[in-house]
């Protein structure tokens, strides 16, 4: 079975983002690195691929030049047990540049777009309250970072 590997365009700083991202999630490592020759469109030894997991799915950074860029059309949710994780990486991917989306979403520094998502979204979204699910979902249109707190109660209709 062939495997699938997400690739992710930079120009000229996928080394760096690789090194940050495998700082930020547990079980993360950097496996491989293969460098830019004499005479390629970055100077020698820069970063040509950059092969690494993020909690062992793998990615594959790519110093492609400037022509694409990321956008919001594609981005990566990470599943949060609970308010602790989705205070920690919100915090970790916001800092230094990163930008701070509605009901969840953020870029980091690098331009790659994130969703934090709590666990217990999808059990307040799918609860057999209709006005409540109502409720909980006026809230989080409001909300940059998920507050947990504030979605149950906003269920509970406190």
């Amino acid at each position: 079975m062939p495997s699938i590997t997400n690739c992710l365009w930079f120009n000229g700083q996928a080394e760096a983002a690789a090194e940050f991202y495998v700082s930020v999630f547990p079980n993360s490592s950097i496996s491989a690195v293969s460098r830019y020759g004499e005479g390629a469109p970055f100077p020698s030894g820069t970063a040509l691929t950059v092969e690494f997991q993020l909690n062992d799915a793998p990615f594959q950074g790519l110093n492609g030049g400037p022509q694409f860029t990321f956008n919001e059309s594609v981005s990566f949710s990470i599943s949060c047990a609970d308010q602790a994780e989705v205070d920690y990486y919100w915090d970790k991917l916001t800092a230094d540049g990163g930008q701070e989306g509605q009901c969840g979403w953020l870029k980091d520094r690098f331009g790659v777009s994130w969703q934090v998502v709590p666990q217990a979204l999808g059990s307040i979204m799918s609860g057999d309250d209709a006005e409540g699910v109502g409720r909980a979902m006026q809230a989080f249109m409001g909300m940059q970072k998920f507050d947990i707190a504030a979605l149950e109660a906003a269920y509970r209709g406190e």
